[in-house]
């Protein structure tokens, strides 16, 4: 009986000792980029050709509408 459990005891340390030798595991692959672009560079040049656009529309139907 005494046996069994010196024989059981090497099992584990073998065991986990075993598995302790198969090295650490790889890195986790990097994340995808995020998607899409960036609108933070030509937004006020977007907003300025709107408010422009506007100013002529206004001027324009009016102009129409006051002849």
């Amino acid at each position: 009986m005494q046996n069994k459990y010196i024989l059981a005891s090497i099992l584990v340390f073998l065991v986990g000792f075993g598995s302790m030798a198969q090295g650490d595991t790889p890195p986790p692959p990097m994340p995808p980029p995020p998607p899409g672009l960036p609108i933070d560079g030509g937004i006020i040049a977007l907003f300025a050709i709107a408010l422009t656009y506007g100013i002529y529309k206004t001027f324009k139907l009016s102009s129409k509408k006051g002849s």
